[in-house]
């Protein structure tokens, strides 16, 4: 997600085959599924909403809560006018972020709730015009924004199923999640358009994107057909370069695992992110259409389908797990089509932007101490890190068992969620090894190994001795490899200082300090 641009605020076993709950630790309910009925018109900002909840209690309770902002001094917000449960009308409290509903229920109860509402929205379904004057309607919900505009559990742990029932008037295209089960024309120009999404969702990428929209089908990919969604005005380029992800798709499905839904549609859209993984809807900036790195942001975002949207992190803490996954399987993908070298010139642009970011905030890739404001976790921790990460875990366990890995981490946890612990503990039983040492140093632990390495040569015994210093408080081990000529040469680095000798013919011409940029590090290299 969210690849942020300038302009813009972005083997299984039978084991791993038990499908993993997705739910707060503690909640007082489980969301089972949601129905969202939305009214927009063309002549304000006003919305009409009917939301229809299934929930299922966890503990006993004299009250239900559900996330909402209420309508504020300045005219935005949502004001509910009727709820029932169960059909029956039943008393209501709104504060500024939740509305409170008074009811008496035990453990294992399942009701349905129906909540009534209208407001402007004050965030998460923006409502604007596009390049072309033309007004437009996306939803925009990450990290916990849909409840501006949604009734909802509005928690990335807690994941349902969605219908979007939309009326608006009939010169807008509805997308959404799911596959659309119903368009009707009715009277007064308006028409009504139904999506379901059958996958339970976390609401962070439960959207619609109601525009004037050209459309078009590039094809299919194992049965699931792939859609463009531009302005009219884009057609011809957002057509041709929105394509490309017909050929992304099947590389994710070969190597992580099935697509989880029915469709994927690639939607121009007006938000504030550079894309966003809505599942089965992915939305990217309104310049996309022409925009040169368009392939490796809709790999990125596809990725998410799988890791984000189907595997989801417990707590946005663990964000690394979306975005640094996202990261580094659009470099694999790239990897895999461009070549080696297009990888290695990723790792090191983003090698470097993953030491900037520290030299302004010193923090781990875990950063549990974000409580509130999430968007401050869209950096190079998150996104370059990570997927650094990743990449000395692929060298670590080599290419099959790290995609063993990857495969059945996802298995588990599609439709659930992880912490980094989970994932640790998938890649260990599927590799055999012991992972806490590498996860704790590379994840848990703030900053990288800054190194001087420092060689020289003794010509009465031919011997080349080569020095590596940890110039950092924490003491890292990692793998270092060293060419010398051409020949690749690995060291093992586990203490402050560590020196080695080489027996040689002839004092070495050339000597390269992580030639095949496997290292997240500083080198300072002395002779």
């Amino acid at each position: 997600m969210r690849r942020i641009f300038p302009v813009l605020f972005s083997l299984t076993t039978i084991f791993f085959t038990i499908p993993a709950f997705a739910q707060v630790p503690g909640a007082p309910i489980d969301v089972k599924h949601y129905t969202f009925e939305i009214k927009l018109n063309d002549a304000d900002n006003h919305i009409e909403g009917k939301a229809t909840i299934t929930a299922k209690f966890l503990a006993n309770t004299a009250t239900v809560n559900f996330d909402l902002v209420k309508k504020n001094a300045e005219g935005k917000g949502m004001l509910v006018s009727a709820v029932t449960e169960n059909g029956k009308p039943v008393n209501f409290t709104q504060d500024e972020e939740q509305l409170k509903i008074n009811t008496h229920a035990l453990r294992g109860n399942t009701r349905n709730y129906t909540i009534t509402y209208s407001g402007v929205p004050a965030d998460g379904l923006i409502i604007s015009t596009n390049a072309f004057g033309h007004r437009t309607f996306f939803g925009d919900n990450w990290p916990n924004r849909a409840h501006n505009w949604l009734p909802c559990v509005d928690n990335i742990a807690d994941k349902a199923p969605v219908d979007f029932i939309v009326t608006a008037p009939d010169h807008y295209d509805v997308v959404s999640n799911g596959l659309k089960t119903d368009e009707k024309q009715l009277p007064g120009k308006m028409k009504l358009t139904q999506w379901v999404e059958t996958v339970a969702l976390p609401t962070k990428v439960m959207v619609i994107g109601v525009a004037e929209f050209a459309i078009d089908h590039p094809g299919d990919v194992n049965g699931i057909p792939v859609f463009t969604y531009v302005f009219p005005e884009n057609k011809e380029t957002g057509f041709k370069n929105y394509a490309v992800a017909k050929d992304i798709l099947p590389y994710f499905i070969k190597n992580v695992g099935p697509y989880s839904y029915e469709k994927l549609a690639n939607v121009q859209s007006k938000t504030i992110f550079g894309g966003m993984e809505n599942a089965s809807a992915i939305f990217y900036f309104e310049e996309s259409v022409s925009a040169p790195g368009i392939e490796e942001l809709m790999a990125h975002e596809i990725a998410h389908q799988w890791f984000g949207d189907g595997a989801s992190e417990k707590s946005f803490g663990h964000l690394w797990l979306s975005e640094g996954f996202a990261t580094y399987m659009t470099n694999l993908y790239l990897e895999n089509k461009y070549g080696a070298d297009t990888l290695k010139k990723r790792l090191i642009a983003d090698r470097k932007k993953v030491i900037k970011f520290e030299q302004n905030r010193l923090t781990p890739v875990v950063d549990t101490a974000v409580k509130t404001n999430y968007m401050q976790l869209l950096n190079a921790n998150s996104y370059e890190k990570g997927g650094w990460v990743l990449h000395m875990l692929r060298r670590k366990l080599g290419d099959d068992i790290f995609w063993k890995s990857v495969h059945n981490y996802y298995v588990k946890y599609q439709g659930g969620n992880a912490n980094t612990d989970d994932l640790r503990r998938v890649m260990e039983q599927t590799s055999g090894k012991d992972l806490k040492q590498f996860f704790t140093q590379w994840l848990h632990t703030a900053g990288h190994p800054k190194l001087t390495v420092a060689w020289t040569w003794d010509d009465k015994t031919g011997s080349l001795a080569i020095n590596v210093l940890q110039n950092q408080d924490y003491i890292y081990h990692f793998p270092l490899e060293i060419g010398i000529d051409g020949e690749l040469q690995t060291l093992t680095v586990k203490d402050k200082s560590t020196t080695v000798h080489y027996k040689m013919k002839a004092r070495p011409t050339e000597i390269k300090i992580d030639p095949n940029v496997n290292l997240l590090a500083t080198f300072d290299e002395q002779r």
